[in-house]
């Protein structure tokens, strides 16, 4: 039970303080971000999934888990490439801010918080992470750093990842599905 609740608390940490900046009800308070701190967040967001990868690939014994952190590795350190060769072609040096230095501070949470696991709690513990991040992940892209954009190819590059996020939610709740034995 206490694993469940400290599992939970943490998945929850990470969906509120990623979408805290997004509540639709509350846009108008949203951080101001220009391209370059739109630019660092995207990168931030992707590379923090990779690195909960490493750590499943490190961890898990489960083949469709693993496959699944191959999954989450290969296609977010490509959108990691697109958004790095983007950067370059437009000038544009990534600037951390307020909102990369949250995710950066609840990741090294999760990575914890998952570097205690083992064998099917370690399983749980990141597929119900997969879900929640993918949540706020898309929450954030839409409702955060589409909307800050204002360079059209930064736009359409961080429109043309959200159907990827999606499949990737929805992989990981098919997972969180199997693993409950529902």
């Amino acid at each position: 039970m206490k694993t469940l609740r400290s599992i939970s608390a943490c998945a929850i940490g990470i969906l509120f303080s990623f979408t805290a900046f997004v509540t639709p009800a509350v846009a108008q308070d949203n951080p101001k971000l220009s391209d370059a701190e739109v630019a660092h967040t995207a990168v931030t967001a992707n590379q923090i999934d990779i690195d909960h990868a490493k750590i499943a690939k490190e961890r898990s014994k489960n083949t469709e888990v693993l496959k699944f952190a191959e999954t989450m590795a290969n296609d977010h350190k490509a959108v990691i490439d697109q958004a790095v060769a983007l950067v370059t072609k437009l000038g544009v040096t990534p600037k951390d801010n307020a909102v990369s230095k949250q995710l950066l501070a609840d990741a090294a949470k999760t990575d914890k918080m998952l570097r205690t696991k083992s064998g099917k709690a370690f399983d749980k513990a990141y597929i119900d992470n997969e879900v929640a991040y993918h949540k706020a992940v898309i929450a954030a892209v839409e409702g955060l750093l589409i909307p800050e954009s204002e360079n059209a190819e930064l736009k359409g590059l961080l429109q043309s990842i959200v159907p990827a996020l999606n499949a990737h939610l929805e992989h990981a709740q098919m997972l969180q599905k199997q693993q409950s034995g529902k």
